[in-house]
Protein backbone atom coordinates (compact mmCIF):
# COMPACT_ATOMS: atom_id res chain seq x y z
CA UNK A 1 0.00 0.00 0.00
CA UNK A 2 1.56 3.42 -0.74
CA UNK A 3 1.46 6.31 1.80
CA UNK A 4 -1.97 7.96 1.60
CA UNK A 5 -3.86 5.08 -0.37
CA UNK A 6 -7.21 4.38 1.63
CA UNK A 7 -7.79 0.83 2.64
CA UNK A 8 -11.16 0.08 1.15
CA UNK A 9 -13.13 -2.85 2.02
CA UNK A 10 -15.70 -4.31 -1.03
CA UNK A 11 -19.37 -5.54 0.00
CA UNK A 12 -20.86 -8.26 -2.58
CA UNK A 13 -19.13 -10.34 -5.01
CA UNK A 14 -22.14 -9.86 -7.92
CA UNK A 15 -21.43 -8.64 -11.17
CA UNK A 16 -21.17 -4.75 -10.09
CA UNK A 17 -18.71 -5.30 -7.58
CA UNK A 18 -16.54 -7.72 -10.25
CA UNK A 19 -16.72 -5.69 -12.94
CA UNK A 20 -16.84 -1.82 -11.77
CA UNK A 21 -15.82 -1.82 -8.42
CA UNK A 22 -12.87 -4.35 -7.74
CA UNK A 23 -10.73 -3.19 -10.75
CA UNK A 24 -11.60 0.65 -9.85
CA UNK A 25 -10.44 0.10 -6.59
CA UNK A 26 -7.47 -1.52 -7.17
CA UNK A 27 -6.44 0.11 -10.24
CA UNK A 28 -6.94 4.04 -8.71
CA UNK A 29 -3.76 5.73 -6.88
CA UNK A 30 -5.93 7.08 -3.96
CA UNK A 31 -6.93 3.60 -3.25
CA UNK A 32 -6.48 0.13 -2.47
CA UNK A 33 -8.96 -3.16 -2.36
CA UNK A 34 -7.91 -4.39 0.85
CA UNK A 35 -10.72 -6.76 1.27
CA UNK A 36 -13.66 -8.45 0.05
CA UNK A 37 -16.75 -9.72 2.33
CA UNK A 38 -19.43 -11.79 1.19
CA UNK A 39 -21.87 -13.84 3.50
CA UNK A 40 -20.08 -16.89 2.32
CA UNK A 41 -16.15 -16.99 1.87
CA UNK A 42 -15.91 -19.23 -0.84
CA UNK A 43 -17.61 -15.93 -2.55
CA UNK A 44 -15.12 -13.76 -1.24
CA UNK A 45 -11.99 -15.56 -1.83
CA UNK A 46 -12.13 -15.82 -4.91
CA UNK A 47 -12.88 -11.88 -6.06
CA UNK A 48 -10.34 -10.92 -3.68
CA UNK A 49 -7.74 -13.10 -4.29
CA UNK A 50 -7.67 -11.92 -7.75
CA UNK A 51 -7.07 -8.32 -6.61
CA UNK A 52 -4.41 -9.50 -4.19
CA UNK A 53 -6.90 -8.47 -1.25
CA UNK A 54 -8.73 -10.70 1.78
CA UNK A 55 -11.27 -12.58 1.63
CA UNK A 56 -13.71 -12.71 4.92
CA UNK A 57 -17.85 -13.99 5.70
CA UNK A 58 -16.74 -12.14 9.10
CA UNK A 59 -17.62 -8.28 9.50
CA UNK A 60 -15.78 -7.23 12.18
CA UNK A 61 -12.70 -8.64 10.23
CA UNK A 62 -13.93 -6.65 7.91
CA UNK A 63 -13.88 -3.56 9.94
CA UNK A 64 -10.33 -4.10 11.38
CA UNK A 65 -8.47 -4.09 7.65
CA UNK A 66 -10.12 -1.10 6.54
CA UNK A 67 -10.34 2.69 6.30
CA UNK A 68 -13.43 2.73 4.11
CA UNK A 69 -16.35 0.64 2.63
CA UNK A 70 -17.47 0.67 -0.88
CA UNK A 71 -20.78 -1.49 -1.28
CA UNK A 72 -22.28 -3.58 -4.19
CA UNK A 73 -25.02 -5.22 -2.53
CA UNK A 74 -29.23 -5.07 -2.33
CA UNK A 75 -30.35 -2.57 -0.34
CA UNK A 76 -31.70 -3.89 2.57
CA UNK A 77 -28.16 -5.36 3.03
CA UNK A 78 -26.29 -2.15 2.57
CA UNK A 79 -28.38 -0.18 5.17
CA UNK A 80 -27.56 -2.40 7.75
CA UNK A 81 -23.79 -3.02 7.16
CA UNK A 82 -23.61 0.58 6.28
CA UNK A 83 -25.03 2.09 9.70
CA UNK A 84 -22.95 -0.56 11.54
CA UNK A 85 -19.97 0.46 9.42
CA UNK A 86 -20.88 4.41 9.87
CA UNK A 87 -20.54 3.53 14.06
CA UNK A 88 -17.41 2.51 13.75
CA UNK A 89 -15.72 5.62 11.99
CA UNK A 90 -15.88 3.72 8.79
CA UNK A 91 -16.27 6.12 5.22
CA UNK A 92 -18.65 4.67 2.98
CA UNK A 93 -18.86 4.55 -0.66
CA UNK A 94 -22.98 3.36 -1.35
CA UNK A 95 -25.07 2.30 -3.71
CA UNK A 96 -28.07 3.46 -5.11
CA UNK A 97 -31.05 3.25 -3.32
CA UNK A 98 -29.56 3.66 -0.20
CA UNK A 99 -31.93 1.60 1.85
CA UNK A 100 -34.80 -0.28 1.01
CA UNK A 101 -37.18 1.93 2.81
CA UNK A 102 -37.11 5.49 4.43
CA UNK A 103 -36.51 4.53 8.04
CA UNK A 104 -33.55 2.56 7.22
CA UNK A 105 -32.15 5.44 4.87
CA UNK A 106 -32.39 8.19 7.56
CA UNK A 107 -31.17 5.77 10.11
CA UNK A 108 -28.05 5.33 8.08
CA UNK A 109 -27.70 8.99 7.44
CA UNK A 110 -27.83 9.68 10.85
CA UNK A 111 -25.13 7.67 11.72
CA UNK A 112 -23.13 9.15 9.51
CA UNK A 113 -23.86 12.58 10.46
CA UNK A 114 -23.08 11.66 13.90
CA UNK A 115 -20.30 9.64 12.91
CA UNK A 116 -18.66 12.74 10.94
CA UNK A 117 -17.59 10.51 8.03
CA UNK A 118 -17.06 10.66 4.42
CA UNK A 119 -20.13 8.97 2.14
CA UNK A 120 -20.48 9.25 -1.90
CA UNK A 121 -23.71 7.82 -4.03
CA UNK A 122 -22.71 5.90 -6.91
CA UNK A 123 -24.74 7.61 -9.10
CA UNK A 124 -23.29 6.60 -12.22
CA UNK A 125 -24.46 9.28 -14.61
CA UNK A 126 -23.81 12.62 -12.24
CA UNK A 127 -19.81 11.51 -12.18
CA UNK A 128 -19.61 11.33 -15.85
CA UNK A 129 -17.53 13.72 -16.88
CA UNK A 130 -20.46 15.29 -20.14
CA UNK A 131 -22.89 14.75 -17.27
CA UNK A 132 -21.21 17.59 -15.33
CA UNK A 133 -20.84 20.01 -18.61
CA UNK A 134 -24.34 19.29 -19.50
CA UNK A 135 -25.16 20.29 -15.59
CA UNK A 136 -23.12 23.39 -15.43
CA UNK A 137 -24.17 24.81 -19.20
CA UNK A 138 -28.06 24.65 -17.29
CA UNK A 139 -26.70 26.42 -14.84
CA UNK A 140 -24.76 29.31 -16.23
CA UNK A 141 -28.09 29.65 -18.92
CA UNK A 142 -30.97 29.44 -16.43
CA UNK A 143 -34.70 29.84 -17.46
CA UNK A 144 -35.61 26.06 -17.44
CA UNK A 145 -39.14 25.54 -17.12
CA UNK A 146 -39.74 22.23 -17.14
CA UNK A 147 -38.59 18.71 -18.48
CA UNK A 148 -38.37 14.57 -18.44
CA UNK A 149 -36.35 11.69 -18.30
CA UNK A 150 -37.14 8.53 -19.80
CA UNK A 151 -34.95 4.79 -18.87
CA UNK A 152 -36.77 2.20 -21.00
CA UNK A 153 -34.72 -1.25 -21.00
CA UNK A 154 -35.45 -4.73 -21.10
CA UNK A 155 -32.66 -5.39 -18.69
CA UNK A 156 -34.33 -7.99 -16.07
CA UNK A 157 -36.19 -9.33 -19.33
CA UNK A 158 -32.73 -11.59 -19.62
CA UNK A 159 -28.72 -10.72 -18.91
CA UNK A 160 -26.94 -10.84 -16.11
CA UNK A 161 -28.77 -8.19 -13.70
CA UNK A 162 -32.26 -10.03 -14.44
CA UNK A 163 -32.03 -12.70 -11.65
CA UNK A 164 -31.01 -10.15 -8.91
CA UNK A 165 -33.67 -11.15 -6.55
CA UNK A 166 -34.18 -7.21 -4.84
CA UNK A 167 -34.76 -5.85 -8.21
CA UNK A 168 -37.29 -8.53 -9.30
CA UNK A 169 -39.28 -8.02 -6.14
CA UNK A 170 -42.51 -5.73 -5.41
CA UNK A 171 -40.57 -3.28 -3.47
CA UNK A 172 -37.00 -3.01 -6.09
CA UNK A 173 -37.57 -2.98 -10.39
CA UNK A 174 -37.58 0.43 -12.33
CA UNK A 175 -38.71 2.54 -9.23
CA UNK A 176 -36.09 1.60 -6.84
CA UNK A 177 -33.07 0.79 -9.37
CA UNK A 178 -33.17 2.96 -12.37
CA UNK A 179 -34.77 5.94 -10.51
CA UNK A 180 -32.50 7.60 -8.57
CA UNK A 181 -31.01 8.20 -11.68
CA UNK A 182 -33.53 9.75 -13.19
CA UNK A 183 -34.51 11.93 -10.18
CA UNK A 184 -31.31 12.37 -9.28
CA UNK A 185 -30.64 14.36 -12.95
CA UNK A 186 -34.11 16.30 -12.79
CA UNK A 187 -33.52 17.57 -9.29
CA UNK A 188 -30.03 18.92 -10.39
CA UNK A 189 -30.99 20.17 -13.77
CA UNK A 190 -34.13 21.78 -12.98
CA UNK A 191 -34.01 22.68 -8.91
CA UNK A 192 -34.44 20.35 -6.04
CA UNK A 193 -37.73 18.11 -6.02
CA UNK A 194 -40.08 19.48 -3.92
CA UNK A 195 -42.76 16.74 -4.28
CA UNK A 196 -44.05 13.91 -5.98
CA UNK A 197 -47.37 14.99 -7.77
CA UNK A 198 -48.20 11.79 -9.68
CA UNK A 199 -47.02 8.57 -9.76
CA UNK A 200 -48.73 5.03 -12.18
CA UNK A 201 -47.25 2.40 -11.82
CA UNK A 202 -48.44 0.10 -14.83
CA UNK A 203 -47.64 -3.46 -17.06
CA UNK A 204 -44.39 -4.60 -16.98
CA UNK A 205 -43.34 -2.10 -14.53
CA UNK A 206 -44.10 0.89 -16.44
CA UNK A 207 -43.75 4.52 -14.15
CA UNK A 208 -44.96 7.62 -14.85
CA UNK A 209 -44.10 9.78 -12.64
CA UNK A 210 -44.45 14.30 -12.50
CA UNK A 211 -42.61 16.19 -9.96
CA UNK A 212 -42.82 19.68 -8.70
CA UNK A 213 -39.72 21.43 -7.82
CA UNK A 214 -37.91 24.53 -6.45
CA UNK A 215 -38.72 27.55 -8.66
CA UNK A 216 -41.87 26.61 -10.19
CA UNK A 217 -40.56 24.24 -12.61
CA UNK A 218 -42.43 20.15 -13.51
CA UNK A 219 -41.04 17.22 -14.62
CA UNK A 220 -42.00 13.86 -15.51
CA UNK A 221 -40.28 10.42 -15.55
CA UNK A 222 -40.45 7.58 -17.40
CA UNK A 223 -39.26 4.12 -16.30
CA UNK A 224 -39.05 0.36 -17.22
CA UNK A 225 -36.69 -2.29 -17.17
CA UNK A 226 -39.29 -4.90 -18.70
CA UNK A 227 -39.85 -3.53 -22.09
CA UNK A 228 -38.03 -5.41 -25.24
CA UNK A 229 -36.20 -2.25 -26.17
CA UNK A 230 -32.72 -2.89 -27.99
CA UNK A 231 -30.69 -0.75 -27.06
CA UNK A 232 -31.57 0.95 -23.77
CA UNK A 233 -33.17 4.47 -24.50
CA UNK A 234 -31.81 6.60 -21.60
CA UNK A 235 -32.68 10.37 -21.89
CA UNK A 236 -33.31 13.72 -19.74
CA UNK A 237 -34.39 16.66 -21.37
CA UNK A 238 -35.23 20.11 -20.55
CA UNK A 239 -37.18 23.15 -21.84
CA UNK A 240 -37.25 26.65 -21.04
CA UNK A 241 -36.23 30.30 -22.57
CA UNK A 242 -33.42 28.89 -24.04
CA UNK A 243 -35.05 26.08 -26.12
CA UNK A 244 -34.24 22.20 -25.27
CA UNK A 245 -31.47 20.90 -24.44
CA UNK A 246 -30.77 16.83 -23.78
CA UNK A 247 -28.54 14.38 -22.46
CA UNK A 248 -28.17 10.84 -23.43
CA UNK A 249 -25.75 7.47 -22.12
CA UNK A 250 -22.62 7.38 -23.10
CA UNK A 251 -21.87 3.42 -23.52
CA UNK A 252 -19.45 2.72 -20.97
CA UNK A 253 -18.79 4.99 -18.78
CA UNK A 254 -19.40 2.95 -15.68
CA UNK A 255 -15.84 2.66 -15.09
CA UNK A 256 -15.07 6.36 -15.89
CA UNK A 257 -17.36 7.30 -13.76
CA UNK A 258 -16.55 5.12 -10.98
CA UNK A 259 -12.53 6.70 -11.58
CA UNK A 260 -14.51 10.35 -11.00
CA UNK A 261 -16.47 9.45 -7.81
CA UNK A 262 -13.07 7.81 -6.43
CA UNK A 263 -11.48 11.37 -7.09
CA UNK A 264 -13.59 13.14 -5.19
CA UNK A 265 -13.91 10.48 -2.37
CA UNK A 266 -10.62 10.52 -1.78
CA UNK A 267 -10.29 14.64 -1.66
CA UNK A 268 -13.28 14.41 0.84
CA UNK A 269 -11.49 11.81 3.18
CA UNK A 270 -7.96 13.68 2.83
CA UNK A 271 -9.23 16.87 3.35
CA UNK A 272 -11.79 16.60 6.33
CA UNK A 273 -14.85 17.04 4.13
CA UNK A 274 -18.16 15.36 4.97
CA UNK A 275 -20.42 17.33 2.65
CA UNK A 276 -20.83 16.43 -1.37
CA UNK A 277 -24.01 17.33 -3.96
CA UNK A 278 -23.72 13.03 -3.88
CA UNK A 279 -23.56 12.64 -0.52
CA UNK A 280 -25.86 10.05 1.86
CA UNK A 281 -28.46 12.76 2.11
CA UNK A 282 -28.60 12.98 -1.31
CA UNK A 283 -29.49 8.90 -1.25
CA UNK A 284 -31.74 10.11 1.51
CA UNK A 285 -33.79 12.62 -0.94
CA UNK A 286 -33.91 9.69 -3.23
CA UNK A 287 -35.24 7.46 -1.02
CA UNK A 288 -37.70 10.02 0.14
CA UNK A 289 -39.08 10.23 -3.51
CA UNK A 290 -39.21 6.81 -3.90
CA UNK A 291 -41.65 6.44 -0.80
CA UNK A 292 -43.97 8.89 -2.05
CA UNK A 293 -43.91 7.35 -5.59
CA UNK A 294 -44.90 4.24 -3.98
CA UNK A 295 -47.39 5.67 -1.59
CA UNK A 296 -49.27 7.26 -4.50
CA UNK A 297 -49.30 4.11 -6.73
CA UNK A 298 -50.89 2.70 -3.85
Amino acid sequence: MDVGQLRIGLVGTGPWATTVHAPGLTEHPGTELTAVWARRITSARPLAEAHGAVGTDDLDELFSLVDALAFAVPPAVQAEIATRAAETGKHLILEKPIAADLASAQRLADAVDKAGVASLVMLTLRFSQQTREWLDGLAASGGWRGGGARWLSGALLGGQYSTSAWRLDAAGGALADIGPHAFDLLDAALGRITDVLAAHRGPDDLWQLMFAHEGGATSTATLSLRLPVQPSVVEVAVYGEHGYRTLGRKPGTAGESYTALLDDFAAMVASGTTTHPCDVHRGLHLSALIGKARELAG
